[in-house]
């Protein structure tokens, strides 16, 4: 049974697709039994504590220090001192119901020089997060890499020197030692394309080198090679004892055509594989190799530019085989669309985004934005985005594992996230009746944080943080209630179309 919104403010974030209106509707259902309701923070936005107990700076503590890079001038250095008030944290997911919580650990604060001696007190930190999290009957999910490179490695070249995957087999190594006993779900890299394109591609992120259509490529090329090396690690050395789960997260937009023309729908498929594909393919692929779109068009453009070879690095026989298969469930980060056509660029243009010959835009007269310029609220994109993944890689085990939207109010009645979190919930539930193996959900943000290059600008949170008192208090948003009351039913039932006329 299928009831549709009918406010007239809210059936304006459709979106004439091909000649259909898509509107804001509710489907009646429950998820799973055993589905995974989950809240998400990374470490550099939420931990503070910088320079404690060992820790040494990672390559985000260097960036908030070079001039121009944070929009409010502001740092990470203290953010929400989850450092310090790690219990208050667990408190705010308990009182939600939440059945996980996924969280990031910063490598510098475990291993201060990045190779080699281990940090006993962060460590302990990890240990006492966990720990708070099983007594409250919470399961963590443990992300490695959240963008936090300890600047150390960095210096010796980072996700540049393909020494790397070794360092980072090390440091998944000694994490899943030290807390593999309690972990059910580990994420080796958070967004790769985000470090990738963002951090050595155009420079926006940390470490900031502006080398786009080379060394992002570089760099998304090593973190494959990193995350098939702990995973292997994990599958030959821990799995059979203590029986977690090893995935990646990638963070993909869907890609809507313009028009109806093969050319828009070619274009389309471009993004999605020069986004997702990138690094889907090798993992969840045919052969462990990029997708071959990629390849050609990369190879044809990097020899029309006189270069002797591809911009594209090449996988060893080996590391294919290494790749293959190398994750067990497919973690998706979703917040928004864009709409694509075709651009032919000239060939000798070296830059990640002309490579794929496709240009993309959102819809701004239709589509509800929000704090930040990216994210504009397309509910329905989730669901096609999970079909594509069902029908791309063999409908793998599929974890929303971010999800969320930002303001800049702070207000406790955050109805427009209330909003948010109803449709994109409830489009997920639509691709699990599709049939997409979705069997878990994780929120974007518990509390306000320290949201990158915008500072403290954005707030993702469903919990609002007071960034100017020192105690960091938290206090729940309207949207935090509004989760745990999904989380509870475990879908939607009839009351939300009552409920829905309440958001506004």
């Amino acid at each position: 049974m299928r009831a549709v919104f009918v406010l007239c403010l809210l059936s304006c974030s459709g979106y004439f697709s091909q000649g259909e209106f898509i509107e804001d509707t509710i489907t009646y259902g429950s998820f799973p039994p055993g589905f995974i309701w989950a809240a998400a923070t990374a470490s550099y936005q939420v931990e503070g504590a910088w320079n404690v107990d060992g820790r040494t700076p990672s390559i985000w503590d260097t960036f908030v220090r070079t001039p121009g890079t944070i929009a409010d001038q502001s740092t990470g250095d203290d953010a929400c001192l989850s450092y310090y008030l790690y219990e208050q944290d667990v408190a705010l997911l308990k009182s939600m119901g939440v059945s996980h919580y996924r969280f990031s650990i910063s490598w510098s604060r475990v291993i201060p020089d990045g190779v080699g001696a281990s940090n006993p007190l962060g460590i302990q930190y990890y240990k006492n997060l966990i720990a708070a999290l099983k007594a409250a009957g919470i399961k963590p999910m443990v992300t490695l890499y959240h963008w936090d490179l300890p600047q150390v490695l960095e210096d010796q070249g980072g996700w540049q020197n393909p020494e790397i995957a070794t360092w980072f087999e090390a440091y998944a190594d000694l994490c899943f030692e030290q807390f593999g006993a309690d972990v059910e779900y580990w994420i080796t890299f958070n967004e790769p394309w985000c470090q990738s394109y963002l951090g050595y591609g155009s420079g926006s992120k940390a470490p900031g080198i502006k080398q786009s259509g080379t060394q992002d490529y570089i760099a998304a090329h090593n973190q494959l090679r990193s995350h098939a090396k702990a995973y292997r690690l994990y599958e030959l050395k821990y799995k059979q004892t203590q029986k977690g789960k090893v995935g990646i997260t990638l963070n993909i937009s869907w890609a809507e055509p313009e028009d109806n023309s093969t050319s828009a729908a070619a274009a389309a498929e471009r993004s999605l594989q020069f986004a997702g594909g990138w690094y889907a393919n090798p993992i969840w692929g045919p052969n462990g190799d990029y997708p071959q779109v990629m390849v050609d068009l990369i190879g044809r453009k990097s020899t029309a530019a006189g270069l002797p070879q591809s911009r594209l690095p090449v996988f060893t026989e080996a590391e294919k085989i290494e790749l293959k298969g190398s994750s067990d469930f497919f973690g998706l980060n979703f917040y928004s669309s864009e709409i694509v056509r075709e651009e032919l660029f000239d060939d000798t243009l070296v830059d990640y985004t002309t490579d794929k010959d496709a240009v993309a835009y959102q819809d701004k007269e239709n589509w509800y934005g929000t704090a930040s310029t990216w994210l504009r609220i397309t509910p329905w994109g989730i669901r096609r985005m999970l079909n594509w993944i069902k029908e791309r890689y063999n409908n793998p085990d599929v974890i929303i594992t971010e999800n969320g939207m930002s303001d800049r109010s702070g207000f406790l009645d955050d109805s427009m996230r209330i909003y948010f979190y109803k449709y994109y919930i409830n489009n997920v539930l639509q691709a699990v009746q599709d049939g997409v193996n979705v069997i878990g959900y994780t929120a974007w943000s518990l509390m306000d944080n320290f949201e990158w290059e915008r500072g403290y600008l954005e707030r993702f949170g469903m919990h609002y943080v007071n960034f100017t008192d020192p105690a960091r208090p938290r206090i729940p948003k309207a949207s935090a209630n509004y989760y745990a009351r999904l989380i509870q039913k475990n879908g939607f039932g009839p009351e939300e179309i009552c409920d829905s006329a309440n958001v506004y």
